[in-house]
């Protein structure tokens, strides 16, 4: 037992004449070892991202909501009036009238034939 653990420490497994299996799996373990911390690193930069991209939709959100109440105020009718008076336009003391449009009928097609 305590050969076999020398043997390990001092590396023999690998100089051995069949140690070419030895390192095969050496280096696959190697190749895993690289690629999972080139996954990691991707996905910790996806991450990163995601984070950035909601914390910029949270304040794209709070300024939307800005602009929409900014907005609503703007169109009240008493604002627009106020700017309106600055140019000298004032709003109309007579109330507006509808207007109907009368279509005539359309014609058939025998009687657009006999005109």
């Amino acid at each position: 037992m305590k050969q076999n653990i020398y043997n390990i420490l001092k590396a023999r497994f690998l100089i051995k004449e069949d140690s070419l299996k030895n390192w095969r799996f050496i280096v696959f373990l190697i190749f895993l070892a690289i690629l999972m911390i080139g996954n990691t690193n991707h996905f910790e930069r996806k991450i990163f991202k995601i984070v950035a991209l909601s914390s910029e939709v949270k304040e794209l959100r709070s300024e939307f909501v800005d602009r929409r109440s900014e907005l609503m105020k703007l169109k009240m009718e008493s604002t627009v009036s106020e700017r309106m008076e600055a140019k000298e336009i004032f709003p109309s003391s007579v109330p507006p009238q509808k207007i109907k449009v009368k279509q005539e009928k359309k014609k058939s097609l025998v009687d657009r034939l006999w005109q």
